[in-house]
């Protein structure tokens, strides 16, 4: 039998991936030892820090930052994750903040400087919203994937291991937390926090109809080394994500899979208002806008020297013009 090439790939536990992990689709030539038991931030730092892995779902600003400091790795154009961030941006209800002007000269808590979700929602408070990311104390708790030289003019501090940005926000200590995820005092009620947006999917909906952006929160990494020594990988790992995703959406169509009542409504309502496949791969010229306005963010916020565009971030995955979408004898 042909030996194939034993690669190892950290991501997340998705749907869209079920069928790579389970075996039923496997890359042409390649062996995926596939990890899925970690979390977001970890995988990442172990990736981009420490480069335990060969492939790896990370994150997008990281990545731009690790490319623009010279680290090893490319990446192939497969996002497992977009979320719209407005959602995520919690304020102390003590503080008369009711719109996003009201941040400006405040405390505001991240769960580190070039987390995706905050970047994201940095850039769009300042794009979108009015709001200068120099107008802001920003207090971060974890250490970044990617060290960087803060700019003179911004205000950062971290905050020591025994502080939590989450109790800070509750207690008063910040005015705000923008997270990558529902922080603990919205999931238990407390009076003291609540949102920037209360119609946040509102504002995710205008947003997307006002610039056509669903934000990339991942992309998929790969050492530099890989692909010099095997250029024909990241086209077939290409395909077979594609084909993943594929397997998973057919099945997603059936709405006694999910135990929701109003799934199969939920499902028709993303569809008219993002279209039939609002989780494609590839450098279409939707998914090239949405990474060049994010690269855009990270060279004005001083993460990276200069602004990088979508085909410098990725290795070609092109096999010819309506080439590789069916195979004829």
């Amino acid at each position: 039998m042909p030996k194939k090439l034993p690669l190892t790939l950290a991501c997340g536990d998705y749907e869209i991936v079920r069928a790579l992990k389970e075996g039923q689709v496997a890359p042409d030539g390649i062996e995926l030892n596939i990890l899925t038991n970690m979390d977001s931030s970890t995988r990442h730092w172990r990736f981009i820090r420490q480069g335990e892995f060969d492939v790896a779902e990370t994150s997008s600003s990281s990545y731009i930052a690790a490319r623009d400091a010279g680290r090893p790795f490319t990446a192939i154009p497969v996002f497992l994750h977009r979320r719209f961030r407005h959602g995520f941006v919690f304020v102390n209800t003590s503080k008369g903040i009711s719109k996003p002007t009201d941040l400006i000269g405040k405390k505001i808590g991240v769960k580190s400087f070039m987390v995706s979700a905050i970047h994201w929602m940095r850039g769009l408070l300042e794009h979108e919203y009015g709001v200068p990311h120099r107008s802001i104390e920003w207090f971060a708790e974890l250490d970044e994937d990617v060290d960087f030289t803060p700019h003179p003019e911004l205000k950062l501090t971290r905050l020591p291991h025994d502080k939590s940005v989450e109790t800070m926000l509750a207690e008063g200590e910040l005015d705000a937390v923008i997270h990558s995820d529902i922080i603990i005092p919205i999931i238990e009620k407390d009076p003291r926090v609540g949102r920037l947006w209360p119609d946040y999917k509102r504002e995710e909906i205008a947003f997307y109809k006002r610039t056509g952006i669903f934000p990339i929160m991942h992309v998929m990494g790969i050492k530099q080394e890989i692909v010099d020594q095997y250029p024909w990988v990241p086209a077939n790992l290409f395909m077979a994500f594609q084909e993943a995703k594929s397997i998973a959406m057919q099945k997603m169509v059936n709405p006694r899979r999910v135990p929701l009542a109003w799934y199969q409504e939920a499902w028709e309502e993303e569809r008219a208002i993002l279209g039939p496949d609002p989780w494609e791969y590839g450098l279409t010229d939707q998914n090239r806008k949405t990474i060049e306005t994010l690269a855009g963010f990270s060279h004005e916020q001083g993460l990276t020297k200069r602004r990088w565009t979508a085909d410098e971030l990725f290795t070609s995955v092109f096999q010819g013009r309506k080439r590789g979408d069916e195979f004829r004898v």
